[in-house]
């Protein structure tokens, strides 16, 4: 029976951002399933539900824990991004054969808020009450931290395709330490699957410092591309990328 893997996106997305990722595994037999977070189901174009500023990750959380458990079987987990902090909290509950975190966003005690970080949310970081409110980056801000490695021409047509963020979301991931709920805090030693990190040495929104320090804080096996950035799903050369996670987990299943 072919592995099944569940795959969750991060900030401003959904499912449509797996298609290479999904048709790459595909042809080699896994089954792969993709899930909408909350709210994420959305016409770009259209206002966001009021109630997505006050989702926290934890909602989300619970969300793909219902959709799992209903799988039958334990998936291997990939996670992009918040998909891959949020991947990191299903791993504390039991409810993964492995993990793979791309460029993820970090659990608590890893301080993400870097020089290139703060320039990428500053539209969002300066607006009293984000952390209320649903989010999202400005055109230039997204190619700035997500998409500049991406070609020029694909920057409108996938940005275009970018939804609204929970603003309480990315205030628990960046400023964990006032969140009270604790939202993000993770206890290693309750991941007990294999762990693969992967970052991009080109990222800006994720750098790789944060990423080699939640690789170790696993103790992971780490890969880190040197020519690739955050967008790492559809970058130039992104079958590199999956070539490996293929190979690593054949590695991890024998």
């Amino acid at each position: 029976m072919p592995d099944t893997l569940f795959m969750i996106h991060g900030m401003w997305t959904s499912p449509w951002y797996w298609e290479n990722y999904k048709k790459f595994f595909e042809k080699k037999e896994y089954q792969c399933i993709t899930y909408a977070l909350r709210f994420h189901d959305m016409d770009p174009k259209d206002k966001p539900d009021p109630e997505l500023g006050t989702v926290s990750l934890l909602d989300y959380a619970d969300d793909l824990e219902r959709e799992i458990t209903q799988l039958g079987t334990k998936p291997i987990i990939i996670g992009h991004s918040m998909g891959g902090l949020l991947a990191q909290i299903l791993g504390t509950r039991g409810l993964a054969k492995a993990l793979v975190l791309l460029t993820p966003a970090p659990p608590a005690g890893i301080m993400a808020l870097k020089p290139s970080v703060i320039r990428s949310f500053w539209s969002t970081l300066t607006k009293w009450n984000f952390w209320k409110k649903p989010m999202r980056l400005t055109f230039n801000e997204a190619v700035y931290s997500i998409l500049n490695l991406l070609p020029k021409e694909g920057h409108r047509p996938t940005y275009d395709k970018f939804v609204y963020e929970s603003g309480q979301a990315a205030a628990e991931i960046g400023f964990w330490m006032f969140d009270n709920n604790k939202a993000t805090r993770i206890e290693e030693t309750k991941v007990t699957c294999p762990v693969l990190v992967i970052g991009g040495a080109k990222d800006r929104i994720t750098p790789v410092s944060v990423t080699r320090q939640i690789a170790k804080k696993y103790k992971a096996t780490y890969k880190e591309f040197a020519n690739h950035a955050h967008w790492l799903i559809a970058e130039p050369g992104w079958e590199e990328i999956a070539d490996y996670i293929h190979n690593w987990l054949q590695e991890d299943s024998e």
